[in-house]
This record gives structure tokens, C-alpha cells and sequence, in this order.
């Protein structure tokens, strides 16, 4: 599945790549909502619980519908400014219809399709609607939609109220711990950008976002099959720390694109796509592949020694390794004679992280 972000005849200069304070508040409350997604963050995440007053942990409670399984829009800007104040400042000259679609859209987990036709801060039906998807949600999210269409005006508030109050218990240190590392990104992928193309900064930004054959369209792999167009806009990238290891796109209709990515961290290189997690987790998914490789965990084989252990025909023993080869968990190496089976060890170990990041991804 894939999210395609139509480009044609955009030029490069309006691909930009940009830090958000915001954004990156954005990333450390969904941290403190989900914590098991971010296990590096652990540590962090419970301090800042620890000191939080707990009227402002109370606060982001009845707010985390913004923030936890979906960010809503507005809190990843498409025009990023140097600081938090300045980029709550544009958000506050959303008009409220825009404002509370958006909120309602993860308030509701739900399509913003349910809200494209009235607006429920004018509209009874629509109201109505909005409401039955909030209380279906739980009890929180149910007193917060109907707080937002009950007066917008004093839940904006209120919202930007404890962003800021975030910002003096731990976004503040936390940004001047991240400003530099994200600095060092941006030269690089803007660097990339001048000097090789819109081709190479997509596959230096992960290797879930690539540039489609004819150059119009970048391509993204996500859960979901959407489209949308950047056109007279141009697309925006904001790396993240905390972030990682999501790769958040704002596509709605609307909206300018953004796209939120996960700034590399030393080490292994990027996960792999859900394509080539779901291509290994089908070879691993029969039983007779399963055997082959307890066997060749213990070492290298050859096709006949695995026909003879297991008491199948070379011919079907092939046909199960092709398909292993094929998603990457075997290797073959010819020695003499012979060639033998390699398992994939590294790879194979991956597995369940890299299945983990291509979910949350």
C-alpha cells in the first residue's frame, strides 16, 4: 500500500526541508502517549511524567486524541518557523471549521470524509455524527469533542495553553538538546538536494519514500492507499528525533503535503520496506521452509543434504529455497562443486523489529 504525493512540474526549490519546534512537541507528546512505540525514549518519557504538575498531566490526558494514535494536522506545519511561538501563532489564524475538522478527524478515529460535507460546528446532523464517533471512541474523547463544538474558541486556547506550559517542563531542554542534530540533518539533505537531485534527498530522508520512474510523483510506504498533490505549494520535510520510528505525511485535502521523518541514528541502516517484511514473513509461513531453516541455522547445506534430512525430492527442496532466497533470508555460495545454503542470520533476527517499525511506520 502506498501514499503518492503527485510533483509534476514542481520544481526542486519547492521541496524545503525544515526543523518545527511544534512538530517536534508534537513527537514527544506522542512519546508520552506511547511510550512502548519509542523503547529509546523510555527513560525520558518517565522522567518528564515524574516532574509534570499533575493538572498539566491531566491536561494532556484530555488532549492526547491530537497527538496519540494520529497527529492532527495543524500540529505539523507545512511552513516551519524558528520558534514554538511563532508556529502556535499560525495555528491560531486556522479558522475554527478547519481547526475542529482536523482535531475531530483523530478525536474520532475516523475519515474526515464524515465531515466533508457540513461542518459540524454548523450543521445538526453533522454534529450529531461527530459526537456518536466520539463517544464510540470513550468517555474522553466524547467530552472533548463536545467541549470543541461547543465553544472552539476557549479548546484552542486551552490546547495552545498547555502546549506552552509544555514547553517550560521539558520541550525547552529537550529542543536544545535535539537543535543540533537536526541542524546536521537539514545541511546534509539540503546539500543532497542541490547537488543530486530530488532522487538521492528522498532516499536519504528513509527508505520508506522514493521517486517514481518519471519523476512525478514521490511514493511513500504507508497502510494506506491515498493520493495527493503538491502542486503551487511544494512539499515539506521535518526531520525528528523523537519521531523515530514513524514517518508522519500530512495529505489531506487542504493541506499542504508534509512529510515528518525520522533523523538516522548511528547504527544499522534503514528498516526495511513492508513489502520485503511481508515477503519474508510469507516464506516463513509454511511449514516445510520453516524446517529448512532449523536446519540451516546449524550450518551450510547443500539441496541434496536438506532433501535427505527432511526426506523430500531435490526438485521440491529447490522450489522452497528459491522462495527464501528471494525474500532475502538465504544466501547461496558455490564451494567446488557443491553450492550450499547460507541462512541469513542477521536478517533473520531483524525480523520482528523491522516488522515493528514497518507497522508503526
Amino acid at each position: 500500500m502506498t501514499l503518492r504525493i503527485d510533483i509534476g512540474g514542481l520544481p526542486s526549490e519547492r521541496l524545503r526541508f525544515a526543523a518545527s519546534p511544534l512538530a517536534e512537541l508534537t513527537a514527544m507528546l506522542h512519546v508520552l502517549a506511547e511510550p512502548g512505540h519509542h523503547p529509546q525514549h523510555a527513560g525520558w518519557a518517565g522522567d518528564v511524567w515524574s516532574g509534570l504538575r499533575p493538572e498539566l498531566a491531566e491536561r494532556l490526558r484530555e488532549a492526547e486524541f491530537l497527538w496519540r494514535s494520529s497527529q492532527a494536522d495543524f500540529l505539523i506545519p507545512a511552513r516551519p518557523r524558528p520558534t514554538l511561538a511563532e508556529e502556535l501563532d499560525d495555528v491560531d489564524r486556522i479558522d475554527d471549521e478547519t481547526y475542529a475538522t482536523a482535531a475531530l478527524v483523530t478525536t474520532c478515529g475516523s475519515n474526515r470524509l464524515h465531515f466533508a460535507a457540513a461542518s459540524p460546528l454548523t450543521d445538526a446532523t453533522a454534529r450529531e455524527r461527530a459526537l456518536d464517533l466520539a463517544q464510540a471512541r470513550g468517555a474522553r474523547q466524547e467530552a472533548f469533542a463536545e467541549r470543541l463544538l461547543a465553544d472552539p474558541a476557549a479548546v484552542r486556547a486551552r490546547v495552545r495553553r498547555t502546549l506552552e506550559e509544555c514547553a517550560e517542563a521539558f520541550f525547552d531542554a529537550a529542543w536544545t538538546g535535539v537543535a543540533v542534530q537536526l541542524a546536521t540533518d537539514l545541511r546534509l539533505k539540503n546539500d543532497l538536494l542541490k547537488r543530486r537531485g530530488v532522487g538521492a534527498a528522498l532516499a536519504s530522508v528513509s527508505g520508506a519514500l522514493t521517486l517514481a520512474p518519471d519523476g512525478d510523483c514521490i511514493v511513500v510506504d504507508k497502510l494506506q492507499d491515498k493520493a495527493t498533490a503538491a502542486h503551487g505549494t511544494g512539499v515539506t520535510f521535518i526531520p525528528s528525533v523523537f519521531g523515530s520510528p514513524h514517518l508522519v505525511v500530512v495529505h489531506a485535502p487542504g493541506w499542504q503535503p508534509v512529510v515528518q521523518y525520522p533523523v538516522a541514528e548511528p547504527g544499522p541502516s534503514e528498516p526495511v520496506s513492508l513489502e520485503t517484511v511481508t515477503l519474508r514473513l510469507e516464506a516463513l509461513a509454511h511449514p516445510v521452509r520453516l524446517r529448512l531453516l532449523r536446519t540451516l541455522a546449524r550450518g551450510p547445506h547443500t539441496t541434496g543434504e536438506l532433501a535427505h534430512a527432511w526426506e523430500l525430492s531435490p526438485p521440491e527442496v529447490s522450489r522452497h529455497l528459491a522462495v527464501l532466497r528471494r525474500a532475502g533470508l538465504l544466501t547461496a555460495r558455490r564451494q567446488g562443486r557443491y553450492v550450499r545454503h547460507h541462512l541469513n542470520l542477521p536478517d533473520l533476527t531483524a525480523l520482528g523489529a523491522d516488522l515493528l517499525a514497518a507497522v508503526l511506520r
